[in-house]
C-alpha cells in the first residue's frame, strides 16, 4: 500500500481531471520545499491510502490531506498544505481560527465553480519532473 516517504511525509491528493487542481499542484510544489506528495484521487494508489482511512474519493469531493496519520478534507486540507508553504502564503493558515463551518462554506464556493475557471485537464499530459518525482505510486 503507498504511504508517504519519510523525506516527504505528507500527501495531497487532488482531482487529476481538474485544470484548477492542477494548477494548485503545480503552484504548491514550487513553494513547499519537497514536503508534500502528489496523488491524483482517481488513481489506484490514491485509493488503495484512502481505503486505509476507510473513505472513497467520491464520499469526500474535496482535496485530501495526509498528514501524521490524519486525513484532512475541505478547508483544513486548504489552510494546513497552506501552512508548509513560503511566506506568505503560509500565513492562510490564520484562518484556520475560523469556525470549520465558515471555511468550508467559503471552500464549497469555490470548489463548485473550479472547473468553470479553469476547465477540465488533459489527463495524459505529463506532469513537470519535479512533480513526477513526487507523484504517489
Amino acid at each position: 500500500m503507498p504511504q508517504p516517504s519519510q523525506h516527504a511525509p505528507a500527501a495531497i491528493l487532488f482531482d487529476g481531471e481538474c485544470a484548477f487542481c492542477e494548477g494548485a499542484v503545480r503552484f504548491i510544489a514550487t513553494r513547499d520545499r519537497g514536503y508534500f506528495r502528489f496523488g491524483a484521487s482517481q488513481s489506484p494508489a490514491a485509493a488503495a491510502l484512502l481505503a486505509t482511512f476507510g473513505v472513497t474519493r467520491e464520499a469526500t469531493r474535496s482535496i485530501i490531506l495526509i498528514e501524521d496519520g490524519v486525513l484532512h478534507l475541505h478547508s483544513t486540507a486548504s489552510l494546513r498544505i497552506a501552512s508548509r508553504l513560503t511566506a506568505p502564503w503560509r500565513w492562510a493558515a490564520v484562518l484556520l481560527w475560523l469556525p470549520r463551518p465558515i471555511r468550508d462554506a467559503a471552500y464549497n464556493v469555490v470548489a463548485a465553480v473550479r472547473r468553470r475557471i479553469a476547465g477540465t485537464s488533459n489527463a495524459c499530459e505529463v506532469p513537470p519532473p519535479e512533480i513526477r518525482a513526487r507523484m504517489i505510486r
